[in-house]
């Protein structure tokens, strides 16, 4: 089993972010990390991660980072993502790419940060698919380039990812990398907000007062088609 530990979004606060779903298991992971349990679950996972196995070598990172069953040690969790992430886990990739975007457990390096949140990104890894969407916006690591961040924003907004879903229409409220369409920029703003992503509600009523009441209705009625296809039919 995979445990949970994504790091946190780029530019975006807070240095930890785990979805509502891998809450519970952190919680419980961090339970058992009073236990005796904990220790041999660290020897168990350790041995296997050392024998190559890419999935218990990202467990261990998480181990590492969280100091579940051994001493909390960002220098480990690195060591340990990036052997996972060398063999192609697209986790540890990103996990790798906020650790060297951070400076955590490694000296900072926007470039090395590009080159992972890229790899996991290709992947189809909606996390790192935002946050290389933010290098490009914010030109941090790699020439600043609007329409790639629109690229990965969209890629990660259509697997339902809220806060690529703001940013991108973010984009579009603003016409940075695509033209200027406050009809769009309402529909992602609107599925946003519908999953709980703070600063969305507001940024959907800045966008509905720059629509006819025409277009509105157009907007609120293709909202919906977007959040019941998945987000896939959204233009």
């Amino acid at each position: 089993m995979i445990r949970a530990h994504f790091l946190g979004f780029k530019k975006h606060i807070g240095d930890l972010y785990m979805s509502q779903a891998f809450k519970v298991i952190i919680a419980l992971t961090l339970a058992l990390s009073c236990s005796a349990f904990a220790q041999s679950d660290f020897e168990s996972t350790k041995a296997r991660a050392e024998a190559g196995d890419s999935i218990d070598q990202f467990n261990l990172g998480v181990m590492y980072a969280n100091g579940e069953g051994v001493a909390q040690n960002d220098q480990e969790a690195f060591k340990w993502y990036r052997l996972a992430a060398e063999q192609g886990s697209a986790i540890a990739q990103s996990n790798l790419g906020v650790m060297y975007d951070n400076g955590t457990g490694v000296a900072q390096n926007d470039q090395e940060a590009v080159k992972w949140f890229r790899l996991a990104a290709e992947q189809g890894f909606d996390y790192a698919q935002y946050n290389l969407g933010m290098m490009y916006a914010n030109g941090t690591g790699v020439a600043e380039n609007d329409q790639e961040a629109v690229k990965w924003f969209r890629l990660a907004a259509e697997q339902g990812f809220a806060i690529a879903q703001l940013k991108f229409g973010v984009m579009y409220l603003n016409g940075e990398g695509v033209p200027q369409n406050y009809q769009k920029a309402y529909v992602w703003f609107s599925v946003a907000a519908a999953q709980g992503e703070e600063g969305a509600r507001n940024n959907r009523d800045i966008a509905s007062e720059r629509l006819t009441p025409q277009a509105l209705e157009q907007a609120q009625a293709q909202a919906t088609r977007c959040f019941e296809s998945n987000f896939q039919d959204c233009d």
